[in-house]
């Protein structure tokens, strides 16, 4: 195996201009295959984040106004939610999990001299956990179901409202007024919004109570579990518009009297997309390394025809065709190896490099805009080690393929007719 080895790279040092011309062909390939699979792995990353700023598996369901009469009652009627609603998606939804109700105006928050104009939202305990919100040991409580059953006069507040107000000192313990209603800061949320103004959260009992006499809402939002599939998804959306109209009284048809927005649907259609789009930034780097393999073929065939005196005389001395053959085979997958290697180092260098920036700017720009979260739709753009253990495998059979037509011809070469050639 030595002696084959240093033939080989004794060969392949004879035409190094050849050789090196060749076998860039095949790290171009690896590079570009490594490069656009970083990419797509890199848009996929970012936009998977997004979706992880929230509960996956929510819905969310907004009443609007009714488009087709039912049952005798006329279209254009507008639609709100009650505890009535709200207990069909309880009872009768059996994938069903966390689930809140939601409520808010802009109300005026003052705290001594200072004040600003603020979202206020009633919620219930399970908005903490659905929509994802921050509080730490040491940032206080979120809403909790006493709240909700005494009614509390309590508040949770976004991190930018407590640095608005209070100036860099805790807004723990301390009461804010709400128009002309104290309300006692028990939590802080520092999970910073993506749009909008901050937010400040109270229970859901007392914004009814307050600002809501008549009960009704607009906003139901809950997680869901068990739905894996489009066709699954598809049947929930079905029955969940048939309960809640039944409840309602409006035709389950009519899509303007009900909204609904199913996170975990998008996210399985996202999640095929980007598998499509893996998919296909693979297909054109296979098929750009497939031009280096042919010129290596190429290559292995000029390397024959060059060598058929010497083929010749090697079976005339008893060679067996499988010494030749391996070689042959052997020389092609040291060039597409070595040459691949080289290009694979390079694609991820390169990548790692674009993270890095990535990683560098996404930490100065966090220095710099602490109110608003850094939302990105590309992020790692890295290659996982299960790629490149398939592009190694890629360049070992790639090898083999290059050089077995060379090979081939060689073993069928005529020891007699060969050694005529010059």
């Amino acid at each position: 195996m030595r002696d084959q080895l240093q033939e080989i790279f004794s060969t392949l040092n004879q035409n190094k201009l050849r050789t090196t011309l060749t076998g860039l062909s095949v790290s171009w390939g690896i590079f570009i295959l490594i490069i656009l699979l970083g990419a797509g792995n890199g848009l996929k990353n970012g936009v998977m984040e997004n979706f992880q700023e929230r509960a996956v598996n929510r819905v969310t369901l907004w009443s609007g106004n009714t488009s087709l009469p039912f049952k005798g009652l006329k279209s254009g009627r507008n639609l709100q939610f009650s505890d009535k609603e709200l207990d069909v998606v309880k009872n009768e939804i059996e994938e069903s999990r966390l689930i809140t109700p939601r409520a808010n105006n802009n109300q005026t928050i003052t705290f001594a001299s200072e004040f600003g104009s603020y979202s206020i939202r009633g919620v219930m305990p399970d908005y903490l956990k659905i929509e994802k919100l921050i509080l730490r040991p040491e940032d206080g409580r979120f809403v909790n179901n006493l709240d909700i059953k005494n009614e509390n006069k309590i508040i949770v507040i976004d991190k930018k409202i407590e640095e608005t107000l209070f100036k860099g000192k805790s807004a723990l313990g301390n009461y804010v007024k709400v128009d002309q209603l104290m309300y006692q800061v028990v939590g802080i949320n520092t999970k910073k919004q993506g749009w909008g103004s901050p937010n400040a959260y109270i229970p859901f009992s007392t914004y009814q109570l307050i600002y809501n006499p008549n009960k009704k809402f607009n906003n139901i939002t809950f997680t869901v579990e068990g739905l894996e599939t489009k066709a699954q998804n598809e049947a929930f959306n079905e029955n969940l518009r048939k309960e809640v109209a039944q409840s309602m009284n409006f035709d389950a048809e009519d899509q303007q009297a009900l909204y609904v927005n199913n996170s975990q649907e998008d996210y399985i259609e996202t999640q095929k997309i980007f598998g499509g789009i893996t998919m296909f930034v693979a297909i054109i780097g296979i098929f750009t390394l497939i031009a280096g393999i042919v010129g290596v073929s190429n290559i292995m065939l000029v390397s024959v025809k060059e060598r058929t005196r010497e083929i010749g005389i090697r079976k005339a001395i008893g060679a067996p065709p499988s010494s030749i053959l391996k070689l042959i085979v052997l020389e092609s997958i040291i060039i597409t190896t070595i040459f691949g290697y080289i290009g694979m180092l390079a694609g991820i260098g390169v990548t790692e490099v674009a993270n890095f920036v990535m990683e560098q700017s996404a930490a100065a720009a966090a220095q710099v805009a602490t109110d608003t979260p850094q939302m990105s739709i590309f992020k790692d753009p890295t290659v996982n080690l299960g790629y490149v253990l398939i592009a190694t495998l890629i360049l070992i059979v790639s090898g083999v393929v290059a050089g077995y037509l060379p090979a081939y011809k060689a073993v069928r070469v005529k020891p007699i007719e060969a050694m005529r050639k010059d």
